[in-house]
């Protein structure tokens, strides 16, 4: 994977990001998730530069970074894709859904399109357990599923 190029720009935006949020090290994960809103994910260069900002060690953003799974270091497709594996999809065929995905976007689960247009993650519970199984495509939750629904679910995003 290419390494992100930090310009001024992007720099003076992580920077602005920190000052709003006073530069206290207490704010970490709000300052990440305002990053992460903006660069759509948070690799190496820009962890450094919020340590450098915050004045805290490079290794306490990356063990926050590491521990949440709502932050990531590898870049998302334009829409990305979450299949809940909770209890009730699962037993409801969750992983089917798994395969129909993986089948029609001939990508793996971590993966993105080559065009940059998807990426695929499962997630333990999107909290829609009566849809089960559920599929949440950018902030949009796809519930009930079947494999033969993904085809025509996907195409709705072309």
């Amino acid at each position: 994977m290419n390494k992100l190029i930090l310009n001024d720009c992007h720099k003076k935006t992580i920077k602005d990001i920190c000052d709003s949020f006073g530069n206290k090290p207490g704010e970490l994960i709000n300052v990440l998730h305002k990053t992460q809103e903006h660069f759509g994910y948070l690799p190496e260069e820009v962890q450094n530069e919020v340590a450098v900002n915050l004045n805290m060690p490079l290794a306490k953003v990356y063990g926050v970074v590491s521990f949440y799974t709502f932050f990531t270091m590898t870049p998302k497709g334009k829409y990305p894709i979450s299949i809940c594996m909770g209890t009730a999809c699962f037993v409801r065929g969750a992983e089917k859904i798994v395969e129909a995905v993986e089948k029609e976007l001939n990508i793996k689960v971590g993966g993105v399109t080559e065009d940059g247009k998807f990426s695929v993650d499962c997630l333990r519970c999107i909290g829609a357990c009566g849809l089960a199984p559920v599929m949440m495509i950018g902030g949009k939750v796809h519930g009930r599923l079947e494999p033969g629904m993904i085809k025509g679910i996907l195409d709705s995003y072309e």
